[in-house]
């Protein structure tokens, strides 16, 4: 079947932009590897009418609503090519099978790239977060740590200071100017040198001089880059922002590939669930503008900072 769209990745950017495709009654395919980037986390917050519900959850329910539509198709499994121009893209899985489209959708997420420290990776989403609009406001206004990862950690260490009491661990990843030091020090963040030797209970930090720092959590500014090497392989622009790379996208969603859109965490940010939502929502009624006036369809150009 040669589809109208095909949606590379079925999380919530995903799911709204098929959602507006199917609604449109187009043929829309979605390819989904199973990986949401929040399936650490117990609770989503901050997504209006969705506050404090699981993201598992959240997930399954728009599922169920896509299902409803007949004109969309939901294929579990890991895509590993992409080919062709646009009207006729062949789209090929790991088991082996190919499907044709007239247009391509990348939603496929980013993988985060956590801090070397022990004890860390075990609590990625439980006690420890990089979204303090989705997680700040459990923490009751109690002491958080920011594990230091780069020029990133000294903003989200100002940014918290509205959350709880903050103490930046920079651990030997974060140069601090005078002035930086300056700044929190006047937002009441405490600076502390000693370089982290694991994270162990709920959200205490071990440092290696022999101190014990207990949090009611920790945050941690992750780089960021798209979860698979798709978009790269089919020639789209990527880009280099503070959080890490992207897919470079236009207003419109569109990639420097003509017929290759992009939409959610791999073509913007910041991140949440809701920011996603809306993106996708918006790039799935722009795919099917595409598909109406394809003189639309003139790819974004690469400029500076594309890759």
């Amino acid at each position: 079947m040669h589809h109208d769209v095909i949606v590379i990745g079925g999380s919530y950017a995903g799911m709204a932009a098929a959602l507006q495709l199917a609604r449109a009654r187009r043929s829309v395919l979605v390819i989904d590897a199973g990986e949401r980037r929040n399936r650490f986390a117990s609770h989503s917050h901050g997504f209006l009418g969705q506050d404090g519900v699981p993201p598992g959850e959240i997930a399954a329910n728009a599922r169920r609503q896509l299902d409803v539509y007949p004109t969309l198709t939901w294929l579990e499994g890991r895509v590993e090519a992409a080919t062709g121009p646009v009207d006729e893209f062949t789209v090929t899985t790991s088991g082996g099978g190919t499907h044709q489209g007239r247009r391509i959708l990348l939603a496929s997420g980013v993988a985060d790239r956590l801090p070397a420290v022990e004890g860390l990776t075990e609590r990625w989403g439980k006690a420890v977060f990089h979204c303090p609009y989705c997680h700040g406001y459990e923490l009751g206004q109690g002491r958080i740590g920011i594990v230091g990862n780069g020029p990133m950690s000294i903003h989200q260490a100002e940014l918290l200071t509205a959350w709880g009491d903050v103490t930046l661990l920079v651990n030997g990843a974060v140069e601090l100017s005078q002035e930086d030091r300056s700044t929190l020090e006047r937002r009441g963040v405490t600076i502390e040198e000693a370089p982290i030797d694991r994270i162990d209970g709920h959200a205490d930090v071990a440092t290696a001089d022999g101190r014990r720092l207990s949090f009611a959590g920790l945050f941690t500014a992750t780089r960021t880059s798209p979860s698979s090497s798709l978009a790269e392989a089919m020639g789209c622009a990527l880009e280099e922002t503070p959080m890490g790379i992207q897919v470079r996208t236009d207003a419109e969603s569109k990639t420097s590939v003509t017929g290759v859109f992009a939409c959610g965490d791999v073509a913007r940010a910041p991140h949440s669930v809701s920011l996603a939502v809306g993106n996708g929502a918006m790039a799935g009624a722009q795919v099917h503008r595409s598909l109406l006036w394809p003189a639309t369809l003139a790819p974004m150009q690469a400029e500076g900072g594309a890759r």
